[in-house]
């Protein structure tokens, strides 16, 4: 079965950090076309993060995160990381990673998620 499970999630105060992760079981994380973190808070869409993309190995982030969130692999681990510095208040939210597995169109499949709540 495939499997992705996130931790390192939890309560901060703004200006602090975090780092989550993320493991993959049953599915390459290196062998994806993208993989990548999301974060949804009641009553709003789920928002893309940070991403890492095959053309040209690039990484992409919300302006929201930019400068201050890092995504990063490590394919020996088949583990997927999210550093979070300078946390603010609306950071907080569920995370969620997520990969294309063996799809060329979407993100097919999705970890549980871990609770971020910054105050």
């Amino acid at each position: 079965d495939v499997q992705l499970v996130e931790s390192g999630g939890g309560s901060v105060q703004a200006g602090e950090s975090l780092r989550l992760s993320c493991a993959g079981t049953g599915i390459s994380l290196r062998s994806a076309f993208c993989v990548g973190w999301f974060r949804q808070t009641p009553g709003q869409e789920r928002e893309g993060v940070a991403s890492i993309r095959p053309a040209g190995a690039t990484t992409a982030y919300a302006s929201s995160v930019k400068g201050r969130f890092t995504v990063a692999r490590d394919n020996a681990r088949n583990t997927l990381y999210l550093q979070l510095n300078s946390l603010k208040t609306e950071d907080t939210a569920r995370y969620y990673c997520a990969t294309y597995g063996d799809s060329w169109s979407e993100y097919k499949y999705w970890g549980q998620g871990t609770q971020v709540t910054v105050s």
